[in-house]
């Protein structure tokens, strides 16, 4: 005896469940790997509830509504389309056939097939290669919130930048043990990247990276994480190359710059003279009637320390800085390392949202599940707000600084954004597409570039300004011309970097590039020229800004005819029998119909004959008949212009 309901054999249909008894039926096809899956979950639906979302058996109501859109991953046969959709297959195949296409419940039909289908039904689909679009970064989520005043008041994000040995870990350690509350946690001082103070009971969050050039190394794969730079500069020392690139870099990223006076408690401390010397950055202290805060301190001693942080907190108020905590969290990894016991750990800062300890994540290239999440002290928690650091763990493999994180709703959703990003990766770096001399009218034709940027790197200080000061003699109002960096020596890695970041072209005279440099620039497809002459530099610049142009559009008549009469046949439709009064008529140009010196229409010339044969063109002196596209209201004594339009690049600015 075999129970009621139970199979009878193989391929057999299950028999009546009882009543009340809730049963999941899975065809093989559902226990097979799935070509098409709900962008939510990705898992199998009951057949009892997709009944009850499609109504009672017959309703002639229109297609159910699902809550997510239904992701196409490959071919799919009409019936299983219609059941995921959550039609029926008539419904499918209607569609179908006004698309032009007949079809069987059981035929395969192309993605490209099923997504229009549905789109007629007014059902949302998408295409496998879409799903990593359709949970791409939300890369501008705190500029977008800041704008908007949505959401409620967060706690900005300080980095702190300058010129090495000018105290900016000094700094940092003095802010720390001004700010202690409460032992780390375990005894243990944590280092995670990031950390946060209190001041006034209000919370700041510092970003420890390692200088400027990790800065901008995160800014280049769009992580933009800092609301705020403070600029150390030593009271001793003075502005230093570095302390130029670190303001070069804060303007690059268009964040507010604090500046601190550091080493103050010196003898030979000068901080007026290290005001003068900012000037020439345009940085403007506020004694001096400029709009840049600058603050003296002794990060050694911990004079000002408060002071520094409460003008921080100024800036923050008046940046007015905001996020939407309730929601799936997304932000940006700080720090990242293979650890022998937990595996890949991850620093990461929370933008938006809330993330919590369970979460599937995908970060750059790299998917998995929140496992454990400590904070910069330490301390197990669940969970972690807008502009909060932690540290996570249950990654598949190592992330890279800067890269962008998002919550998804489960691992297998993460797997395949992941994967979709590394082949879509390789794809890329097959073909690179980088600012250069040769390329960049090319993609200012393609209204991708519309500046441009230079890097400008010299073996003296007396070169650079030569040279600046000869490209400020080249202007165009339709192209702007902008230094983003200048500097003394040779090109390194980090003038590639900011190059990256700023789709810019590294200009060098008389100087060298690092080979570290030369690798990174090769990698990412940074465009390095070295030169000799200064006025060869100024030859190539003025040459890619005339590319750069755009083109100018001339209209070129070739010839006229006069139509004299007027044939209607039955398969050609109305004809214009006409002369050609001068020049000559081409077919495939374009053409303007003039009657009593007013344009009745224009078109294509896509109908021209001598006689009975088709003719390419016609000169003057010569009858012919002339047919319009979708014009036929001809009349004798109409003038018919034939003429092109040429595009000539101009040769000069």
């Amino acid at each position: 005896m075999v129970p009621e309901g139970a199979a009878k054999g193989p391929g057999a249909k299950p028999g009546p469940a009882k009543k009340g008894q809730k049963r999941t039926v899975f065809t093989e096809r559902d226990q097979a790997k799935p070509r098409m899956h709900r962008a939510s979950d990705f898992t199998s639906t009951t057949i009892r509830g997709r009944r009850k979302r499609r109504g009672p058996k017959g309703d002639a109501g229109g297609p159910a509504v699902l809550e997510e859109p239904l992701i196409i991953t490959g071919p799919t046969t009409v019936g299983e389309l219609a059941e995921r959709a959550l039609v029926t297959p008539a419904q499918i195949i209607t569609q179908l056939i006004g698309m032009g296409v007949l079809a069987t419940v059981n035929q395969l039909l192309e993605p490209e097939q099923c997504v229009a289908a549905l789109e007629k039904l007014n059902i949302e689909a998408l295409f496998e290669s879409d799903l990593a679009e359709q949970a791409s970064w939300r890369l501008t989520a705190t500029t977008i919130s800041s704008e908007e005043k949505e959401g409620e008041t967060r706690p900005p994000v300080v980095t702190i930048l300058g010129h090495v040995d000018h105290g900016k870990t000094t700094l940092l350690d003095s802010i720390r043990k001004t700010n202690v509350t409460e032992q780390e946690y375990g005894g243990i001082t944590q280092h995670i990247g990031a950390y946060q103070v209190v001041v006034n009971e209000k919370r700041v969050t510092f970003l420890d990276t390692p200088g400027h050039a990790a800065f901008t190394a995160m800014r280049a794969r769009g992580a933009n994480l800092t609301d705020i730079a403070v600029l150390v500069v030593a009271a001793d020392d003075g502005v230093q190359p570095q302390t130029i690139e670190a303001i070069d870099h804060a303007k690059a990223a268009k964040v507010p710059i604090i500046v601190a006076v550091n080493k103050i408690d010196v003898p030979d401390a000068q901080p007026d003279v290290v005001k003068q010397q900012l000037t020439a950055h345009e940085l403007v202290a506020e004694e001096w009637g400029g709009e840049t805060i600058m603050v003296p301190v002794s990060a050694k001693k911990g004079e000002n320390i408060e002071t520094l942080l409460e003008m921080i907190l100024l800036v923050a108020e008046m940046g007015d800085l905001r996020a939407i905590a309730d929601k799936r969290a997304c932000g940006a990894v700080v720090e990242s390392k293979l650890d022998t016991q937990r595996g890949p750990v991850a620093t990461v800062l929370v933008q938006e949202g809330t993330l919590h300890v369970g979460d599937a994540v995908v970060i750059g290239m790299v998917s998995g599940r929140v496992r454990a999440m400590v904070d910069y002290k330490g301390r197990p928690v669940k969970e972690a707000g807008p502009s909060t650091p932690v540290e996570i763990t249950g990654l598949s493999s190592v992330p890279e600084a800067g890269d962008l994180f998002e919550v998804v709703t489960n691992e297998k959703t993460a797997r395949d954004i992941a994967e979709q990003r590394q082949m879509k990766a390789r794809d890329e770096r097959l073909a690179t597409a980088h600012v250069s001399l040769q390329n960049l009218s090319n993609m200012v034709a393609a209204g991708v570039v519309k500046d441009l940027n230079l890097i400008i790197k010299a073996d003296v200080a007396g070169s650079i300004e030569a040279i600046t000061q000869a490209l400020g003699q080249i202007t165009h109002e339709e192209i702007r011309l902008n230094n983003i960096h200048t500097g003394v020596g040779d090109i390194t890695e980090s003038d590639v970097s900011l190059a990256e970041a700023s789709q810019a072209i590294i200009v060098g005279f008389h100087v060298k590039t690092e080979p570290q440099a030369r690798a990174l620039a090769e990698d990412h497809g940074i465009d390095v020229r070295i030169y000799q002459i200064i006025y060869d530099i100024i030859d190539d610049v003025e040459k890619a800004m005339v590319g750069m142009l755009t083109p100018v559009f001339e209209e070129v008549v070739l010839g006229h005819a006069e139509v004299r009469a007027v044939f209607k046949l039955s398969r050609a439709g109305t004809i214009a029998g006409c002369y050609i009064t001068d020049g000559k008529v081409q077919r495939g140009t374009k053409v303007r119909v003039k009657r009593d010196g007013e344009v009745v229409t224009e078109g294509t010339l896509d109908s021209l004959k001598h006689l009975k044969e088709d003719v390419r063109e016609m000169a003057q002196g010569f009858e012919c008949g002339i047919g319009l596209d979708r014009f036929s209201a001809w009349q004798e004594g109409d003038i018919i212009e034939s003429y092109v339009v040429k595009e000539s690049r101009r040769e000069t600015l």
